[in-house]
């Protein structure tokens, strides 16, 4: 697994949303904006099951990544890497998610959906600025 340079983990750790590129059934990329974060060496996100992405993480486990420092649009980061771990039934990163972002817990859940975290392990890293 690729780390993360320390200098740049912040734009993973700051609540920043963060450009998330999957790849559709045709090959095209699918980029969607999210909440993230980094723990334990991965890139984690959450989201409904059913929804695109999540249909494309667990196909086509080839991930892209991309957060821009809101302060300085030179400095980025970007991760290429893979799906490694899905977690089903995962309210609590989507909570933590919803506090680091906004400040309290998710208030989006639908009754009989389903929320998914996925793992991403980084595989290349593009850091800059």
């Amino acid at each position: 697994m690729v780390s993360i340079p320390e200098q740049y983990q912040d734009l993973l750790t700051r609540p920043i949303i963060i450009a998330l590129a999957t790849v559709q059934p045709d090959g095209q990329p699918q980029v969607t904006p999210v909440w993230g974060d980094y723990a334990d060496g991965y890139v984690r996100i959450n989201t409904a099951a059913g929804r695109q992405k999540y249909h494309n993480l667990r196909e086509r486990p080839q991930v892209t990544v991309l957060a821009v420092d809101p302060e300085n649009d030179q400095r980025y980061l970007e991760v290429r890497g893979k799906v490694v771990q899905q977690i089903d039934d995962d309210n609590d990163l989507i909570n933590k998610l919803s506090l680091d972002y906004t400040g309290q817990e998710y208030q989006g859940f639908v009754p009989g959906q389903t929320r998914v975290t996925f793992l991403i392990e980084p595989i290349k890293i593009i850091a800059q600025g």
